[in-house]
Order: C-alpha cells, then structure tokens, then sequence
C-alpha cells in the first residue's frame, strides 16, 4: 500500500509530492487541461491534470476517469487561495481503481424520493457530507460539555417491559415468553442512576411509533437526557441554555466551512447565548389569542403555535409552566400552584419547535403513588421507580434532547430525514 495523505492534510505538505486515495466529485476539461475535482472523505481539492506535463497513458487514464470513480492521485501540493481547500494538486501521475460507469445522482436536479431510495450514495454529495460533519461536532460538543461538567454517562436498556409514558406509541415485541418494546426514552432508568451517581446523562437512540409524516419527526431517533439529584426546576433551566448556547457556539467555531457550504447564516448561531428568553404558558395563551390564533387554556401547543412563539425571539424561548393535565405523570406540581407543573420546552428559533422537554420530577413518594393511580400505571411493572422515592428520595430535574430536531435548526434544514444518515420514516425502512 501507498503512503497516503488526506486532503485536510494538505496544508502540511505545500510544495511536497504526495499520494492520495479518492473519489471524482466531478470533472472538467480545457483543451490541454483537465481540472479534476477530487474529495476523500476530509475534504474536496482541484487536481490539475497539464498534458504537457504528464505521459500520454496518464492523460488517457484522466479522460477516463468519471463522476464517483475511485482512484490513487500523486500530485504537488500548491497553494491556491480561490480553491476550497486553499490547494490544488499537480498532478503527476494517477492510479485507477474502478472507473464508474452511469453513476445515478448527477449535478441535475433530482426529486426527493429518488434520492432518499439512493440514500447510501447521496451521502456523498457535499451538503450531505457536510450536514453529517456538522452533526458529528453537535455530538462532540454534547458529551464534551457534559463531560467537563460533572456528568457520568450511563446506557439505559433499549429493550423495556413497559413505558415511562404510555404504550401507544411503542414498537412491541417478544421477549421470550413476555411482551417488551423498544424504549421511547432512558428517563426513568436515568432517575435511578442520578441517585447512584448525582448527575448522568443517556446518548441512544429512542423509537415512537408514531403514524405522523411532518418535517419535525422521525420514527428512529437519538435522544440525550441528563438527570440531576439535588437539582431544581430554575437549575434545570439554567442546564439547558448553558449547555445548548455551548454546543452552538463549538459549531460555529469548528464547522465554520461545512456551516458555508449548506448556505446557513452562521450571524443567526453567533446569536444563540445565554439568557434565553422564558415564557410561560399562560402569557403564551394570551399571546396567541392576540394573534388572532383559537387556542384555549388547558390546550396543548402544536406546530403552528410553536412557531409564532419563537417568531418573535432572536434565540431559543424557554415555555415554562404547562398545566398537569397533558403533562406526563412524573411531572412535580408547583406547590403554589397545583394545577400546573414545574416544567418547561425549549422551542428553537425559526420554526423549528421543540428541541428540549424537561422538568423537576414529583419526589414525594405519596403523590407519585396518587399519579399512577389516576394514570392507570401498573405499581408491579414500575415497582423499582417507586423504590427510588422510598429510600432516599431527594429534589430532582432533568431534560432530554433530540439530536435530530438541534441538527435540522443548527443547519437550517427544511426537513429532519437529512439530518440522519439513514432515516427511518413513516414509509421509509429502506436502505
């Protein structure tokens, strides 16, 4: 095997004779000059392939060579401030792997069921390439921050015997002779670690059965939910935009290029710093009644809702407050107001809705008992939960991200299935 070196490494080697192993992004010829352009997996560079320059059989290999070829490069790094890369290569000879032949995904424009069919090679197309950078520095970022800041990862099971908010929208299966499903959050396993270890974050993935088709969903998805003993609903807050302000702001920092190349106005991400604003669901009521919007108190906020909310902020707006009436059962009441619990959604700007869902949880044993009674919630099946109250309950919050909705709001995506290499939609399972 060659000695090779990537094209993000190429700034090291100005001036030197290197190899590298790539693919043909694409091609183009001027009379004596074919200008190849190549990408590795780092990065894109110009391959300048000068007849003169070369033998014949090289320049035949280079006519040859089409879109997505794959193929060995030994050129002279050169600097050249215009190109992507800030070089280009002169090239001196070329190895040919396999020339493709009829390669589907042309430069023309292709509909979106064509490409999602051709799913494992759209990825390479730059935006593509580039939104899954991005997405890995969102990863980086996450544990990064969680990480230095105290934190113990822990893996919650993804096979569970029940669920921490209603079957409904669970994928059942067989776990030998019982029934299990695949988990739609590691929340309640993440409660008992907390009590082990103070503060723990899960990174999954989650499944939601849901028969739903908007730009905002996924049925395969990754979360991540930190848990804090001895935290509060004002702490748990104060988590959330530290750490979201933290995660954009690495992003801006270190995907400035690949930020570039799906187009998105990086000002709006240097924006994103703490405070964020919070409003709570009772002046979110009487904002969208003003709006002219038909919502009533005790209603649930959609889509539409959403949107018209975070219109009118320049950042992630905090919704605080919700009533306990759609709430999830685990959900700590505000004791100087009962009827609606301390909890709060972090609706990201530019109608991307919700990214984040947190709450303090109910730590009185008696009123969590009181809520699995109202909720119809099996005592049996969720015993070792209850035990957490029993023996050593404490103030606790936490919250859980969806990595694809931050993906889709960080890049600007109009639809969430690019922010995944491969989504699992309504109708979609393959590739």
């Amino acid at each position: 095997m060659k000695t090779l070196t990537t094209i993000s490494q190429l700034k090291d080697n100005a001036g030197q004779s290197v190899w590298i192993g790539c693919w043909v992004n694409n091609k183009r010829s001027s009379g004596k000059i074919q200008f190849l352009q190549l990408r590795d997996g780092t990065g894109y560079v110009q391959g300048v392939v000068v007849k003169s320059e070369i033998s014949e059989e090289i320049w035949a290999s280079a006519k040859e060579l089409t879109q997505e070829s794959s193929l060995y490069v030994k050129g002279i790094v050169r600097e050249e401030p215009r190109s992507q890369s800030g070089y280009e290569l002169t090239v001196e000879d070329i190895e040919i792997i396999q020339v493709t032949q009829e390669y589907p995904i042309t430069p023309k424009e292709h509909g979106v069921d064509f490409l999602m069919d051709r799913r494992h090679l759209w990825l390479r197309s730059p935006k593509q390439r580039a939104i899954l950078v991005i997405r890995a520095e969102i990863i980086r970022s996450i544990q990064q921050y969680f990480d230095n800041n105290g934190f113990t990862l822990v893996d919650p099971p993804i096979l569970t015997p029940s669920s921490c908010e209603g079957t409904t929208n669970l994928f059942h299966t067989k776990y030998f002779e019982e029934d299990a499903y695949l988990t739609q959050s590691g929340q309640l396993y993440m409660e008992a670690a907390a009590m082990a270890l103070g503060k723990v974050y899960s990174f999954g993935p989650t499944f939601r059965a849901e028969k739903s088709k908007t730009r905002r969903h996924l049925i395969e998805f990754w979360m991540i939910e930190p848990e804090m003993a001895f935290v509060d609903h004002e702490e748990n807050l104060r988590v959330q935009e530290r750490f979201v302000s933290f995660v954009v702001q690495n992003v801006v920092k270190n995907c400035r290029k690949e930020l570039e190349t799906i187009g998105r106005d990086i000002s709006k991400l240097e924006n994103i710093q703490v405070p964020f604003p919070r409003i709570t669901y009772d002046d979110a009521i009487t904002f969208l009644q003003e709006q002219g919007q038909e919502i009533q108190w005790g209603e649930d906020f959609g889509a539409p809702h959403e949107t018209a909310i975070a219109e009118s902020h320049d950042r992630p707006v905090f919704i605080t407050h919700y009533p306990a009436s759609f709430k999830a059962f685990y959900m700590k009441p505000d004791p100087n107001r009962p009827e609606v619990v301390l909890c709060a959604d972090m609706i990201a700007p530019e109608g991307y809705g919700e990214i984040i869902g947190g709450s303090q949880r109910i730590d009185d044993p008696e009123l969590l008992a009181e809520r699995f009674a109202e909720h119809e919630l099996s005592t049996e099946a969720y015993q070792w939960y209850l035990d957490l109250r029993k023996y050593g309950t404490v103030p606790h919050s936490g919250f859980g991200l969806g990595l694809e909705r931050t993906v889709a709001w960080i890049c600007g995506l109009e639809h969430v299935r690019e922010t995944i290499p491969f989504p699992r939609l309504l109708y979609r399972l393959y590739p």
